[in-house]
């Protein structure tokens, strides 16, 4: 395949650039009046108009993209997006005031959504999960993190990862699963914290490993949930199983949880929305990423993360959607990187860098997604008409995803 006039391809970073730190994320290299060519679903080449070879000019499989732009496909890092049911019966609860910690409180939140996913079946998650990872393709994301956590028992933590192992297999994107059991306490063992963790390290985590169905773990590490000692206590386990981790830190509070994870060599620590000077220091120069997640805040009304602070601390920071059906029932990552402008103060080139080739790093998967380079998997969108790179984020509410290519062949879901 073959794209031509484009109006501005963007995101060309070297190859072997496979993260942007501090500073970096305001560097997005564009190619203006550029053509790409496609094939064997990789980027096979690129350059621009003036300089394109005669020989592929006259390929049958062409797609004019004059006026548009076109992107690398969105790495969303952080998604729960399989469950059982959305949580509706909380918004107004919500509306009317309620903290995220007093509906969870009165058996809402995290249990809430165990509770109808321990009676749902391993198809009805599949068919359910797939219309919202369909959706999410087609506005534009083309490689994904999804979580377990709202099994919170053995049997259904594995439910939930085998539902994941089936997404992976059905869909065109690359997909990285999370075990994140250790989400909350299941009712019986509100009183025993250590019982539920053991449940974890003896029973679950050979299981998960045994049968392949774990590429990370994650914790809750907070306050009224998993508490620093008890999230090391899971990570360390969890290393002699091969699970990197990637945790939930400093959502409520600021608690040491970040610290946590980048002890443990963290993948990425994920929200962050509590964010002091400590926080700020700890990331400076560490290869941990900080995964922002505006939509989140947006929803609950909790606290932004200081997404420049944290570029100014030279740390490197991701953003990524948090879908899940208590405090982010939406994976738009348009509108993720919209609020990453509107809400964390990101120039459109610092959101837009977190939101694709930081993203993919966050998953481990920069190496083949989240940037425009020669070899890499050809996942990417082309907008419908802008008139500039910063309309994207602008237009917040909209999609400006007019084609979606994955693996070198148009996505028609």
């Amino acid at each position: 395949m073959l794209i031509t006039n484009i109006k501005a391809l963007v995101g060309v970073h070297p190859k072997e650039k496979l993260f942007l730190r501090g500073s970096e994320l305001n560097q997005l290299p564009i190619l203006e009046n550029a053509w790409l060519l496609l094939a064997d679903g990789l980027i096979k080449d690129f350059g621009l108009m003036s300089e394109m070879p005669s020989h592929i000019s006259n390929l049958k499989s062409q797609i004019s993209a004059e006026g548009r732009f076109v992107f690398p496909s969105w790495c969303d890092s952080h998604t729960h997006i399989v469950f059982a049911a959305p949580r509706e019966e909380e918004f107004a609860l919500k509306i009317a005031g309620k903290t995220y910690e007093e509906i969870a409180a009165a058996g809402g939140g995290i249990l809430n959504s165990a509770n109808k996913l321990q009676k749902a079946t391993e198809d009805e998650l599949f068919e359910s999960a797939s219309i919202r990872l369909n959706d999410m393709i087609k506005k534009g994301t083309g490689a994904l993190e999804i979580k377990s956590g709202y099994g919170l028992t053995v049997e259904s933590e594995l439910k939930m990862l085998r539902v994941i192992k089936r997404l992976k297999a059905a869909f065109p994107i690359p997909i990285k699963t999370t075990l994140l059991a250790a989400h909350a306490y299941p009712t019986e063992f509100k009183n025993n914290h250590q019982g539920y963790i053991d449940l974890i390290i003896n029973e679950l985590l050979p299981k998960v490993a045994e049968q392949g169905l774990g590429d990370y773990i994650d914790v809750f590490c907070e306050k009224g949930f998993f508490s620093n000692e008890e999230t090391a206590q899971i990570l360390t386990a969890a290393s002699n199983y091969g699970l990197k981790p990637k945790i939930h830190a400093n959502q409520l509070s600021s608690s040491g949880a970040v610290q946590t994870g980048i002890s443990h060599q963290a993948v990425s620590v994920d929200h962050l929305e509590e964010t002091d000077d400590e926080v700020l220091r700890a990331l400076s120069n560490s290869n941990t990423i900080a995964t922002l997640l505006p939509s989140c805040s947006f929803y609950i009304n909790i606290p932004f993360a200081n997404a420049k602070g944290l570029i100014e601390s030279n740390a490197i920071v991701a953003l990524a959607s948090d879908y899940n059906p208590g405090s982010t029932p939406s994976g738009n990552m348009n509108f993720v990187v919209s609020l990453g402008c509107i809400k964390l103060k990101m120039t459109p080139e610092q959101a837009i860098n977190a939101a694709t080739i930081n993203g993919a790093a966050a998953m481990e998967l920069s190496e083949e997604v989240g940037s425009i380079a020669i070899g890499k998997k050809a996942n990417l969108f082309i907008t419908r008409p802008m008139s500039s790179l910063a309309y994207l984020p602008y237009s917040f509410g909209q999609s400006q995803v007019e084609t979606v290519i994955l693996n070198g062949e148009i996505y028609n879901g």
